[in-house]
């Protein structure tokens, strides 16, 4: 079988979906190596460089000029025998030969239909077009979730029986032991506290960090937090001079995937209180470092933290806070919740996923 991905994202993105698009072509071509998977994209970056080693794998660069993802690399796929087309992001070529070829497209969620008020007039409408077409186009929908598959239908009046959920696991560095030595280079060049809570993502509204950093005001806790800035960060920055949290709240820059496991693992909890996510790979990676996770009884998130987890009220700091107490003052509960947390997370893990996978392409083939 050969299956063809539009690889942009994995070439050219560094988190979310690139992480995605990386994660599903390593696990596919470690436990199913007898197919040829085909990564098309103008061209190539050192990302996913490790994965482009393996035999099974082959970078095809495809049709140059205006508009060519949209209007040719569908055709380039075709022209190479590609049994299977998969968009790994929510979109598909427009354009195609009358040469055979099923088609496949994962959305990750619908949150520019739910929060407009987080993207532009434009974004919205290019957006929803685009996973319109796509949806519309596609043999199967790939959904990551229950919760986007629910959008699916709501937003984009697909029928139930189009739509597949397979979730998505997260990079091998979350399941690997990093040496001691490591841990403490770790910790010596971001100069860690001895304990903390730990949040990672990008620091935007929808995120809400904010409530995080309101949340632990009036206690010791240290907090470290890992993510791109975007303008929310200077209200979060306001709050923190103005309360004297200056040595309390740690931005850390520049932590590599290794580096970032690592901290999972150091970290006492983990607390996530986004207002809605596709999936929030953040909670696996914490549940798979065998930290405990404090996160939002919104959307997705139960899904991915599983009955173990500890949930919240995104809206109300005060919970946020009672919960950070709770865990923070009681050792055993923390690793009870960890070790329950670490057995339901096996259900994300990549041998189950490559399965689900290749389940969905042999069905529509």
């Amino acid at each position: 079988m050969k299956i063809a991905y539009d690889a942009k994202r994995f070439f050219h993105n560094t988190s979310g979906l690139g992480n995605y698009s990386r994660d599903l072509i390593r696990i596919l071509a470690e436990y199913y190596p007898e197919n040829e998977y085909i990564l098309l994209n103008k061209n190539k970056s050192e990302r996913g460089e490790n994965i482009l080693n393996h035999k099974s794998v082959r970078f095809v660069e495809t049709s140059r000029g205006n508009m060519s993802r949209q209007f040719k690399m569908g055709i380039d796929a075709q022209n190479q025998n590609a049994d299977i087309f998969h968009g790994l992001s929510g979109e598909l070529p427009l354009k195609w030969n009358k040469k055979p070829i099923r088609k496949i497209v994962t959305i990750h969620d619908l949150i520019f239909v739910r929060y407009p008020q987080y993207y532009s007039f434009f974004d919205r409408k290019i957006h929803l077009w685009k996973f319109k077409k796509a949806a519309a186009s596609a043999d199967k929908i790939i959904a990551i979730s229950e919760q986007t598959k629910r959008d699916i239908i709501q937003f984009l009046n697909v029928p139930e029986s189009k739509i597949e959920v397979i979730y998505q696991g997260c990079h091998q560095a979350f399941k690997e032991e990093q040496s001691q030595e490591f841990i403490q280079k770790t910790k010596e060049k971001f100069n860690l506290p001895e304990r903390f809570i730990l949040n990672v993502g990008t620091i935007e509204e929808r995120k809400n960090l904010l409530n995080i950093v309101k949340a632990i005001k009036d206690t010791k806790i240290p907090l470290v937090i890992v993510g791109r800035k975007t303008k929310y960060c200077k209200a979060i920055e306001t709050f923190i001079r103005k309360n004297k949290m200056e040595k309390q709240v740690f931005f850390l820059e520049g932590v590599s995937m290794n580096e970032l496991a690592v901290l999972y693992k150091l970290a006492d909890i983990f607390v996530y209180p986004s207002f809605f996510e596709g999936f929030g790979i953040p909670v696996i990676e914490s549940l798979f470092s065998k930290t405990a996770v404090i996160t939002s009884n919104a959307s997705c998130l139960p899904e991915a933290g599983g009955p173990d987890s500890v949930y919240i009220d995104p809206k109300n700091y005060l919970d946020i806070q009672a919960k950070i107490k709770f865990l923070w003052q009681n050792e055993s509960e923390r690793k009870r919740r960890a070790e329950k947390g670490f057995e339901f997370v096996q259900k994300f893990n990549d041998k189950s996923i490559a399965e689900q996978l290749m389940s969905l392409y042999q069905k529509i083939i």
